[in-house]
């Protein structure tokens, strides 16, 4: 089967599809023969060499997010072959990820994807709607709260936005100016543009700060001071943690498998609670430069997705 493997860090272009064994599932494994595979900032971290190889293997696959039909079941799964699925594939350093023709993942690592909807939508699911639900778990807001989302036009914030709206929190909702419309249509109740400094921003809305800040731009230091003393920040990447100031409690979070509450997600998106978005689908054969427009970035909403 083909799939797209990194052997060395680099650029974009070290991406390469190349034929790899058709992997087998083992107890309580599935295999997915995939529909559509999202590409995440997490796949650039892999080619750009932040996480190395282990030694002696030769390479490693790509992607975290998939969705797909069940292909083959492993002892101990009741689960019927055609069975559409979502998949969350953590690992991030495996022979065979995401991107490729088939996925062997565990029982854990897998929901039913959204009926009736098509599989290159429900694959942009699993990695940042995960993400943004587990964000809104470590900020304890209750209806009425006030909560700054960064970003809130990409692909975790959207869903930020979306998810806080099912708590009756009230949104400040940061973005390009272009994604005003966009962004009260998801739920935010206020919009600042990007351009904006946040923590002046907030306070034409909530004087005193917000009670919470969900920085998916990862801005850091300006979007902790939009917080209230004794509110919450949190981030999701690790590396852009402000230091605390002010009893504010500094966070930040990191998904991995909970198949419960990738269930839900699925179960939101089907009823048209989450709004999965696809900004530029690529075949599998042009995963380089699939990766190469993520490296590049630009203003389209939404995930590129690959399609075997």
């Amino acid at each position: 089967m083909r799939a797209a493997v990194v052997k060395k860090a680099g650029g974009p272009e070290v991406v390469e599809v190349m034929e790899v064994p058709l992997p087998e599932p083992g107890p309580l494994e599935v295999r997915v023969k995939v529909a559509a595979a999202a590409l995440n900032p997490a796949d650039a971290a892999v080619w750009a060499g932040f996480f190395a190889l282990p030694e002696g293997i030769e390479y490693t696959g790509l992607g975290l997010d998939a969705a797909g039909t069940i292909d083959a079941v492993g002892p101990g799964v009741l689960l019927k072959v055609g069975t559409p699925v979502i998949v969350f594939d953590a690992p991030v350093l495996r022979p065979t990820k995401a991107q490729a023709e088939y996925l062997v993942t565990d029982l854990n690592s897998i929901a039913p994807a959204p009926e009736g909807m098509d599989l290159t939508l429900a694959a942009t699911i699993p990695l940042n709607a995960m993400t943004a639900s587990l964000a809104l778990d470590h900020l304890p807001l209750r209806p009425r709260d006030t909560l700054l989302v960064t970003g809130a036009a990409g692909a975790v914030g959207g869903y930020a936005v979306e998810l806080a709206r099912t708590r009756g929190v009230r949104i400040v909702a940061q973005g390009r100016p272009e994604d005003e419309e966009f962004l009260r249509d998801r739920g935010a109740t206020w919009f600042v543009s990007r351009d904006e400094d946040p923590s002046e921003a907030v306070r034409e809305f909530v004087p005193e700060g917000v009670d919470g800040v969900l920085d998916a731009a990862a801005l850091g230091a300006p979007a902790l001071a939009a917080v209230r003393d004794g509110g919450v920040f949190v981030s999701v990447r690790f590396d852009t943690l402000p230091t605390p100031e002010r009893g504010v409690a500094v966070r930040h979070t990191a998904a991995g498998p909970e198949p419960t509450r990738l269930a839900f997600l699925s179960a939101l998106a089907e009823v048209g609670v989450l709004t999965p978005r696809v900004a530029q689908t690529f075949p599998l054969s042009e995963a380089a430069a699939a990766h190469t427009q993520l490296a590049v970035g630009g203003a389209r909403r939404g995930r590129i997705v690959l399609v075997p």
